[in-house]
């Protein structure tokens, strides 16, 4: 009965170290991740700037919601700066701002004014803004995931079905 106790101890115990490695292993993954958000960032204001350039260039903004507490939020993040295809079609068809939520900075105003819904969401969620400055479009991340990152498919038909959509209004 000592010798089943004892293995079932050192299973535990094993289990447990294992479960904290591998936890450890990818907050340190994550927090290696560039921290695009900016908590102190008059965001209307940034906001209103891209719809004026958005205008002048005939494209469309992007806001993606998070903060640099949300893991998937830099994921995203890192997996658009590393994906050519993305990054070009990003470039050349939307104007791109992260649009912080953290204790630090809720910008409860801008989410109520753009996405009321929007913390039903989870986080990233993705607010599409045409030249005026009207939303076309709000799309939550978890469609466009693909086992631990995110589907270039999935991305860029978001990207190309928002794009395409004219405002209301």
């Amino acid at each position: 009965m000592k010798k089943i106790l004892l293995i079932f101890y050192i299973i535990v115990i094993g289990l447990v170290f294992t479960s904290g490695y591998s936890q450890s292993k990818i907050s340190n993954t994550h927090s290696s991740l560039e921290k695009p958000y900016h908590p102190s960032d008059d965001a209307q204001a940034k906001i209103n700037q891209l719809v004026v350039q958005a205008r002048k260039e005939k494209k469309y903004v992007i806001l993606q919601a998070g903060g640099n507490w949300c893991s998937w939020c830099l994921i995203f993040y890192d997996f658009i700066q590393k994906n050519h295809t993305i990054r070009t079609y990003l470039s050349q068809n939307y104007l791109y701002y992260h649009l912080n939520y953290s204790n630090e900075n809720k910008n409860e105003a801008i989410f109520e004014k753009y996405a009321p819904q929007g913390s039903s969401l989870g986080y990233p969620f993705f607010i599409v803004l045409d030249e005026k400055g009207k939303v076309v479009w709000i799309q939550e991340s978890g469609s466009l995931e693909e086992g631990k990152g995110y589907s270039e498919t999935k991305v860029m038909n978001f990207l190309k079905k928002a794009r395409h959509l004219q405002s209301k209004g």
